[in-house]
């Protein structure tokens, strides 16, 4: 196995045709530079042929000239590239680089085999106790007629909507900058109302402005020209993903957010997606108490399967400093959820 830093002799072309998530995307990438994010891309060569590409991110601990590494959805790593993480980072002042793969708990996922024991019990590697994702998600195979798929789909979800339709809510695919706005004002205000602490206006602006089109794509949902809810899906090669979501208070009635649903996913499917993936959930038997109920009731209406992912990993680096973040990370959330209650 040879593994090599990717400088400027890989094309965005070569580089897509290896990465199967748009978190490693080219794009992604991208956009992370955009934001004055340091990442850090890597080639895993079997012989001559190029077997995968990594996209890593570097982010700064405020106050601090250390760092942290993120490999969001990417294959689990091999054991050598494990290594070669590690003494990167170990050069480079990073205390630790969480890993989340984009695999599932049955080792399996399309063609790219199995996790082996021996990536599983690497040297300072362990379970991340604070998950960016979660570990569960919902997927919806998109193999089917739209037929098929409606009968599928919750008995509620289909009159929520039939409703929508017969009370004249429309969508519009809107991928520009009128979209973007009007997703955007969506979203933050359904934020506020959730006392959700998003990304930042900025952040959006960037990443919408490097996948727009190629990977991202804005629809939104009408009654009388008044927007009821908007949603930005992407596409990457045959997977489509529901990544961000916002909704008004008005008009709610009309069940906007069910008919867009209904029609991202036909949306995707008439763009060569195979599988819908709703972006995280909680797991199957869930409690009703819990304060994602909401939003995993609502993708659960569209008829997908429970699937459970390898879950979330920390490559530690600095295990002193490893520790003093993580009592940070504690103490921080602590009063974070206290602000939430009191406001």
């Amino acid at each position: 196995m040879i593994i090599k830093i990717i400088n400027k002799d890989f094309t965005e072309n070569q580089f897509n045709q290896k990465s199967f998530h748009p978190l490693q995307s080219w794009q992604w990438g991208e956009a992370r530079k955009e934001m004055n994010v340091k990442i850090l891309r890597v080639a895993e060569f079997e012989e001559k042929n190029l077997k995968n590409v990594f996209t890593i991110s570097f982010h700064k601990i405020p106050f601090f000239s250390f760092k942290i590494g993120y490999l969001p959805r990417s294959v689990f790593p091999s054991k050598q590239l494990l290594d070669f993480f590690y003494q990167y980072a170990k050069k480079n002042r990073v205390v630790f680089i969480k890993i989340e793969p984009y695999q599932e708990i049955s080792n399996l996922i399309h063609q790219f085999g199995k996790i082996s024991n021996q990536q599983l019990k690497f040297k300072n590697l362990i379970k991340s106790p604070h998950p960016l994702f979660p570990k569960w998600t919902q997927i919806l195979n998109l193999n089917k007629s739209e037929k098929e798929l409606i009968k599928s789909f919750h008995p509620k979800t289909r009159y929520n909507i039939r409703l929508a339709q017969k009370k004249g809510v429309i969508v519009k695919e809107m991928t520009n900058e009128k979209g973007f706005k009007i997703f955007s004002k969506l979203y933050f205000t359904t934020c506020q109302r959730q006392r959700y602490f998003g990304h930042s206006l900025k952040y959006h602006q960037i990443v919408f402005k490097n996948l727009k089109e190629k990977i991202a794509h804005i629809l939104i949902s009408f009654y009388k020209n008044e927007p009821l809810a908007a949603y930005q899906i992407w596409i990457y090669k045959d997977v489509a993903y529901y990544v961000y979501g916002g909704s008004s208070e008005k008009y709610r009635n009309l069940m906007g957010a069910n008919l867009l649903m209904w029609e991202a996913i036909k949306f995707a499917k008439n763009k060569g997606a195979k599988k819908f993936d709703m972006w995280g959930s909680l797991p199957p038997n869930y409690s009703l108490n819990h304060p994602w109920a909401g939003f995993t009731r609502f993708k659960q209406g569209y008829g997908g399967k429970f699937v459970e992912m390898v879950g979330s990993f920390d490559l530690i680096i600095n295990p002193n400093l490893y520790f003093f973040y993580n009592l940070a990370y504690f103490i921080r959330s602590f009063f974070l959820k206290l602000i939430k209650k009191l406001s």
